[in-house]
């Protein structure tokens, strides 16, 4: 077996890349709807991060190529917000669920660099034309069970 054999298809990267966020939609719900974030305002800068990466992206769910040169695209705004929400949450409350809310950013964050290195290399695999007709054969194979 060869090393492509194992490797996830662009279609099978977003998909795993919504998955992730919906996690981080769940810590910026927890957030936004605390009582600290009253005295503590600076916790927005996450609500604001995972809303604006995930609208981003939901909008290229049909367009794996554009999903992930948009999810390329915007990871390093993300990296800064959960960096920063890691001292700021804290600051806020020491509780089980603001740790835990810090933990779970810091996995999504890892998990979507990976996959968005993933997506990258398969990308500069794709020749110029190739790359547009991604989606259409990714959904090809999708229905016909392969």
């Amino acid at each position: 077996m060869n090393d492509t054999s194992n490797s996830p298809s662009i279609t099978e990267i977003v998909y795993r890349c919504d998955e992730v966020l919906a996690h981080a939609w769940m810590v910026r719900t927890f957030i936004k709807h605390c009582e600290e974030i009253e005295d503590y305002t600076e916790l927005m800068g996450i609500v604001r991060a995972v809303f604006d990466i995930s609208r981003a992206l939901e909008t290229r769910l049909s367009d794996p190529v554009g999903y992930l040169k948009m999810l390329n695209k915007k990871l390093s705004k993300l990296r800064q917000a959960v960096e920063q929400f890691a001292i700021d949450a804290l600051k806020a409350s020491t509780h089980t669920n603001f740790q835990q809310a810090v933990k779970s950013m810091n996995v999504c964050l890892r998990e979507l660099q990976t996959l968005s290195a993933q997506g990258q290399k398969l990308l500069a695999t794709l020749p110029p034309a190739a790359a547009t007709d991604v989606a259409a054969n990714d959904d090809d194979a999708d229905e016909s069970g392969v």
